[in-house]
């Protein structure tokens, strides 16, 4: 079945064994909402049934069926907790009403005893797999783990999940959650899941809201470290250097954190194009494409909206063609890494008097400060 031509959709959820994680009940689903964000959980689901009524928490999983032209397909869109049921009853029909959370709601239940920590030297992808031992889905734990450079100690009231949460930041990995609940740990994504365009691919509906919000964007940035001041002036042609703006526009940062063998300059660079890099924020609503999910990349190759973008959340409507609202935000700033400038030439700056350098980079003026008095 081709998933980029229109399709009929009708959904089914099934009661899940924790223990071997397959299907052992199913029941009809009239109704809800499969949600899927940034948040520490990362998905819900909000469901209406018929004739399916709980008294204990229930792992159940969410399907769609999609028919086109003949061919059909099956995907399952959540797995994950049941509970907290309300019930509608009208003459001899019944309506349940499922509030669901993620497969990571065990993990976050979980408090951590105080003095726990992750030590320097362990690869995280072994903490990440001790810590998500708490939830009886399927974790998969990418190999090549980074090492952690430093011990992660567990703070007053940390949870597994939150513990998994900088585990993750430390390595810089992500996790991603498949329809069949199975955790997957791994690098972040660089290349697109998939391209949305008019002529293969195109599941888009035509209202689309777009905006970027540069205004606040500064040219100059100011960093102080211990000793020492640096500063990086933007002076090419951009819309956004002091040049394409006619002023300048100053941001400041007290206690610079220097990476290891970074100049005080060179950081300065670094945050004044991270600060520059203004992200694209897109909202539409597509037909449900199976396997994208937030954290993913995809390729837009629409009017006003090409290139790569991160899908950052999700809102599958389990209606006749699972309507797909989604957000995203522009991906290629984050992807291409600031590099460190090599420092060369001494002048004076006329602000403060003090001797500064210049940097090999064309587009940025950076002044270091020998010494402040």
């Amino acid at each position: 079945m081709e998933w980029s031509k229109g399709y009929s959709a009708t959904y089914y959820a099934a009661r899940v064994d924790p223990v071997t994680w397959r299907d052992v009940e199913r029941f009809e689903i009239v109704g809800g909402t499969v949600k899927r964000d940034g948040n520490a959980l990362r998905e819900s689901a909000d469901v209406k049934c018929i004739g399916h009524q709980i008294e204990v928490e229930q792992w159940i999983r969410i399907y769609l069926n999609a028919r086109q032209s003949g061919d059909a397909s099956h995907a399952a869109l959540f797995t994950g907790i049941a509970s907290t049921p309300d019930l509608d009853r009208q003459m001899s029909r019944t309506e349940t009403d499922l509030a669901c959370y993620s497969v990571l709601k065990p993990v976050d239940d979980v408090l951590l005893p105080r003095g726990w920590y992750a030590s320097a030297g362990r690869t995280g992808g072994d903490v990440l797999k001790e810590l998500l031992s708490a939830t009886p889905a399927p974790a998969i734990i990418a190999d090549g783990s980074p090492r952690l450079a430093e011990s992660i100690i567990a703070e007053d009231g940390e949870t597994r999940l939150t513990m998994v949460d900088r585990v993750l930041e430390a390595i810089d990995w992500r996790l991603r959650i498949n329809g069949d609940g199975t955790i997957e740990a791994g690098p972040k994504p660089i290349e697109a899941s998939v391209t949305f365009d008019p002529i293969e691919c195109d599941v888009l509906e035509p209202d689309v809201q777009i905006t970027a919000d540069w205004y606040a964007c500064p040219n100059v940035f100011m960093a102080v470290a211990d000793d020492l001041t640096g500063v990086a002036r933007d002076e090419s042609d951009s819309p956004l250097s002091i040049k394409g703006r006619g002023r300048e526009i100053w941001a400041y940062e007290a206690s610079a954190d220097l990476a290891d063998n970074e100049s005080i300059g060179q950081y300065a660079v670094r945050k004044l194009k991270e600060l520059q890099s203004v992200a694209k924020q897109v909202s539409y609503a597509r037909r449900y494409y199976p396997n994208v999910v937030p954290g993913d990349l995809v390729r837009l190759h629409y009017t006003d909206i090409e290139g790569l973008y991160t899908v950052q959340g999700q809102s599958i409507e389990l209606s006749y063609n699972a309507r797909t609202s989604e957000d995203v935000v522009g991906a290629s700033a984050g992807l291409e890494k600031a590099e460190r400038p090599d420092e060369v030439n001494i002048i004076r700056l006329v602000d403060n008097n003090n001797d500064y350098l210049v940097t090999a980079d064309d587009d940025y003026i950076v002044g270091i400060a020998a010494e402040r008095s």
